[in-house]
């Protein structure tokens, strides 16, 4: 005994040391070292261990001395004993903390967790350890990755980790991607990403942690990435999305921690610092946004170095061509590759705006200052000058070598016409060989091959110059910089049309022909900066619109529709009025042209009406329409689309919102799965929804029917494949209620007929099988509390800078309009809206009605009511009893109900005071609703169908739920000793206890249970009714 008390009192010192500073731990492992040989026995020496160490386990908060004991004792269980041929000590330690890991304290389970993962990690490989306790050790961490602790959690994960590399524990790793994807805590998230091995399996799910919503989540994807995923063990596909979302990421940390792979691994280790290698890996023909930005992020961090003065000026030689791949070009020309294409026009393109800045730095400074960013800018412009070919004719020799090598160098040929922006065209003979240049260009027909039936089949997207809108894109770039002067583009540009356009005009030309002609018009109405400079030329634009557009819109080949719809639309933003022969082909066209054709006549209208006007459009086709009549206007006109006569007279808007109601239009296209008329509908009208200022014609009764349309969109099963739409709409909902206090009254406005529409059963909506009106409830209730976040958030502040008197500007003051929001765009319309819509059904409603009114009751219950609004609050309470009526049946609704209603009661300053008929209008009129109230009645909830016992209740003790934070305990908590046996109840007073229950008497046994199941009932909570 005495020795013993020795062994705990100098143990207890040695732990007091150690856990002051990390310095001592050397030392002191020493110290505790030799006292464990000198003791007469282990198993003494781990008695008198274990019970020192015994307070750790009772110790709740995470300090940094707690940590250190924690990092002292498992080094020290971690050192392998030299004098001993086996770690008996480590078996008897491991056991120890495998009967604290089980505990009901989360605090001795924490520990446990904490330290058995400390010792793994530290063990050497050549550890004695019984497998046995091994087995032990893996399958109780295993239990306890399910903890309902967060930090015992992790530190069960860490200490799987070294196991999870294991053949024989397979089954870690698929425990570990099972519960990645059910965890909700960050931390262990990240824990389960930092022990995720390499290898196939896991490579995409660590890929996918890199849109986790955590930073930190993140961060760890990127570094494990990094560390354990060699460059080439990726494919192209992966390396590509793991830059795309790493470069551009949000946070600071994440983009840095994804630049410091592709500086360190991917650059230095595997590519030996050359920018040109690691492109080849990218694959940039396919991914050349990821290219570019790759290398803009090298450019900037000067990571990019020119070594042996190497330039594109090295692809031109004076002798003949040495290369067999460069039997097609010039004999003076090499091919470039792909990569090396990109390469020189990211770098080009990077010192011409590195002496810009500099050269504006020279001119907003004076002095040395001023001569200092001179001198920079002149040696960026000299670099870029070596860098480029020496004359514009050699540049014109070089692209035209790869235009004539084929469709296969096309990538390289862009990346060259995008380097000609850069050349000094003012002097006469350059700009002369650059004009000869681009008529070679322009006159260059799109490429096209014959299918196996024997048609011509034009290559690309059919609507752009080229086939291609970054090819467009370049060749209008050089155009422009070569034809600077005003009016010179579009004058050589409609030569050239008149000349492509004359076998048109005379019906002798293939759909080929017409395909070239009206695509290079789309190239000059895109870049046309007015129609005045259309005017007076070779082709006026008269003649343009008559006898190519419109004929090209009505041509039997799909293709030449498609593509000379496109441009009436893009022909109607340059006038300054819409004409009427374009407007009614774009109808006509919109309404009974194929589903592609459809597509581009619904974007031409909706553009053509954003930018002009709908009642401005409206006006050229019906000169006599009223804008009173208009303004009038609650919901839009049916659309008859089997009428053309009639549908060429209704509104704008009218016939783009009755595209909703065709069901064929929300199929995408084949070539491009995310196009429809339904999804460019919903663009285009939430776009119109986000500016609705600027189009007051569009009145505002009209906007709650739009919102109800696309919220109705958004959640609607057949919208799931349109991701292009989704992402459109989510950024929409995102800003839409926080920009105004008219956009919450729009969402307000739009609850109930939204929930009219897509709740089964009701208001003629068809219903189905059992799960189908299940997944429809359950769409209709997320689009519900999709709606209650909408009104929740709160607005944009606006920033202000008011002037004093004396004229000068104050600092600029933050004005939260929030305050500013009244009750019928704030929760309280919301709400007497819902109360209103469930007390219109009658006593016997149907399944579906009963569920429908249910549902809404459940919103309501969430909805909060300000002190200010007391009008709302008097009527609420009214209407309040008459909903309580209607879902009398479910008792925990009407227990939520009754909260709300006691909330209203204390929020209602005069509840004694007289609440006028003419209030009640008052305030059901800024609601623009109908309803007749009944004053007379009473405000008091109506009790339950159950009767309330009598008896003393027993308060329940309920389940504490346990914090996610490890850091905040209850101090009152008490932790069992990890190796004491739990007590066992006494028989007797068992006995005694059910004996004594066994004497009462039935009535007051059923009273009980009735009490008993009454209270069971009352504490449902609302989660079982999220099934709808």
């Amino acid at each position: 005994m005495e020795e013993n008390n020795r062994l705990e009192q100098k143990i207890a010192g040695i732990l007091n040391d150690a856990r002051a500073s990390y310095a001592t731990h050397n030392r002191k492992l020493k110290e505790l070292s030799l006292l464990r040989f000198k003791s007469s026995s282990l198993s003494l020496f781990f008695s008198a261990f274990s019970k020192t160490l015994t307070p750790l386990f009772d110790f709740q908060r995470r300090l940094a001395s707690a940590e250190r004991t924690v990092a002292f004792v498992s080094a020290f269980a971690a050192a392998r004993d030299p004098a001993a041929d086996s770690d008996e000590f480590l078996d008897l330690f491991l056991r120890f903390l495998l009967l604290a890991a089980p505990s009901a304290n989360k605090t001795a389970r924490f520990r446990a967790c904490q330290i058995v993962s400390e010792i793994i990690l530290l063990l050497p490989d050549d550890a004695e350890v019984s497998n046995d306790v091994w087995d032990e050790v893996i399958e109780c961490m295993k239990l306890r990755v399910r903890d309902k602790i967060p930090g015992v959690r992790a530190f069960a994960i860490r200490a799987l980790s070294r196991f999870v590399n294991d053949t024989a524990n397979s089954d870690i790793l698929d425990l570990f991607l099972e519960q990645l994807a059910l965890e909700q805590n960050a931390d262990v998230r990240k824990m389960i990403v930092l022990s995720l091995p390499p290898s196939t399996a896991t490579s995409q799910v660590i890929i996918d942690c890199t849109l986790d919503v955590s930073e930190s989540v993140r961060k760890a994807a990127y570094c494990v990435l990094a560390n354990k995923f060699p460059l080439q063990s990726l494919s192209i596909k992966l390396r590509t999305v793991i830059l795309q979302r790493g470069l551009a990421d949000r946070s600071v940390a994440v983009s840095k921690e994804c630049f410091k792979l592709l500086r360190d691994e991917w650059l230095t280790k595997c590519c030996n610092g050359d920018p040109l290698e690691l492109l080849k890996f990218l694959d940039v023909e396919t991914y050349e946004s990821v290219g570019e930005t790759v290398m803009q992020t090298l450019l900037k961090a000067d990571l990019v170095k020119l070594l042996n003065g190497a330039s594109i000026q090295q692809y031109i030689s004076s002798g003949d061509a040495e290369d067999g791949n460069s039997m097609h070009c010039a004999p003076s020309i090499q091919l470039i590759e792909a990569e090396a294409s990109l390469y020189w026009r990211t770098v080009c393109q990077h010192l011409q705006s590195e002496a810009h800045a500099k050269g504006s730095d020279a001119a907003a400074t004076m002095g040395t200052e001023a001569e200092v960013y001179a001198a920079e800018a002149s040696d960026k412009n000299d670099l870029l000058e070596k860098i480029l070919p020496a004359t514009v004719d050699d540049y014109i020799d070089l692209v035209r070598a790869h235009i004539n090598a084929g469709s296969i160098h096309r990538f390289t040929c862009r990346q060259l016409l995008l380097l000609g922006a850069m050349f000094n065209y003012s002097d006469a003979t350059n700009r002369k060989s650059a004009s000869a240049f681009l008529q070679e260009l322009l006159h260059k027909p799109p490429e096209h091959e014959i299918d196996n039936e024997g048609n011509v089949v034009v290559i690309g997207d059919g609507l752009s110059f080229g086939g291609d809108n970054d090819w467009a894109q370049a060749v209008a770039r050089l155009a422009r910089k070569v034809h600077a002067a005003l009016g010179e583009f579009e004058e050589v540009v409609l030569a050239i049309i008149e000349e492509l356009a004359q076998p048109c005009r005379e019906r002798t030309a293939d759909y080929v022909q017409w395909m070239h002609c009206l695509s290079l018009i789309g190239l000059l109405l895109r870049h046309a900066k007015s129609m005045r400079l259309l005017q007076g030329k070779a082709i006026e634009p008269d003649e343009l619109l008559q006898s190519l557009l419109l004929a090209g819109a009505k041509h039997a080949h799909l293709d030449v529709q498609r593509i000379a719809v496109r441009c009436l639309g893009l022909f109607g933003l340059l006038e300054r009025k819409p004409r009427a022969e374009l407007l009614k082909q774009l109808r006509i066209s919109y309404i009974k042209g194929p589903h592609p054709i459809s597509v581009e006549a619904c974007k031409a209208l909706i553009d053509l009406g954003m930018w002009h006007g709908p009642q401005e459009v409206d006006r050229v086709l019906n000169p006599h329409t009223s804008s009173k009549i208009t303004s009038e206007k609650k919901s839009f006109s049916p659309v008859n689309f089997s009428d053309l006569e009639r549908d060429l007279d209704v509104d704008t808007l009218d016939l783009l919102f009755g595209g909703f109601e065709n069901d064929d239009w929300a199929d995408s296209l084949t070539g491009n799965e995310d196009e429809c008329v339904h999804a460019v509908l919903g663009e285009g009208f939430a776009k119109i929804l986000l500016l609705s200022d600027n189009y007051p014609s569009i009145p505002p009764s009209l906007h709650p029917v739009i919102l109800s349309k696309l919220i109705y969109l958004y959640f609607r099963d057949v919208s799931d494949h349109l991701q292009r739409l989704k992402q459109c709409l989510s950024v929409f909902f995102e800003h839409y209620p926080c920009l105004c206090a008219n956009h919450k009254s729009c969402i307000s406005k739009a609850f109930i007929p939204v929930m009219r529409s897509m709740w089964p059963g009701i208001f003629g909506n068809s219903g189905g099988s059992s799960f189908m009106v299940s997944q429809m409830r359950k769409r209709a209730v997320q689009a519900s509390r999709f709606m209650l976040q909408m009104m929740q958030v709160p607005l944009y502040v606006k920033e202000t800078q008011p002037e004093s008197e004396n004229g000068s500007t104050e600092m600029p003051q933050v004005i939260d309009r929030c305050a500013e929001v009244p009750f019928d765009c704030g929760e309280e319309g919301l709400a007497l809206r819902i109360a209103i819509e469930v007390t219109s059904f009658h006593s016997k409603k149907t399944a579906a009605e009963k569920s429908y009114v249910s549902a809404l009751c459940r919103i309501l219950a969430l909805l909060q009511f300000r002190l200010s609004e007391q009008g709302p609050i008097k009527l609420m309470r009214r209407l309040l009893s008459r909903t309580v009526e209607c879902v009398s049946t479910e008792k925990d609704l009407v227990k939520e109900l009754n909260r709300l209603a006691e909330h209203l009661m204390t929020a209602d300053r005069q509840p004694d005071q007289e609440f006028l008929q003419d209030e009640v209008n008052l305030i059901l009129g800024k609601l623009e609703i109908d309803f007749n109230l009944d004053l007379d009645g009473s405000v008091a909830m109506p009790q339950t169908p159950a009767a309330a016992s009598t008896r003393t209740r027993v308060s329940r003790r309920r389940v504490r739920i346990e914090d996610d934070d490890f850091d905040e305990y209850s101090p009152a908590f008490t932790v069992p000793a990890t190796q004491q046996t739990v007590r066992s109840r006494s028989q007797r007073a068992s006995k005694t206890v059910a004996m004594s229950k066994m004497s009462a008497t039935r009535s007051v046994r059923i009273d009980e249970i009735e009490e008993q199941e009454e209270e069971d009932d009352s504490d449902v909570t609302s989660e079982d009714s999220d099934e709808y």
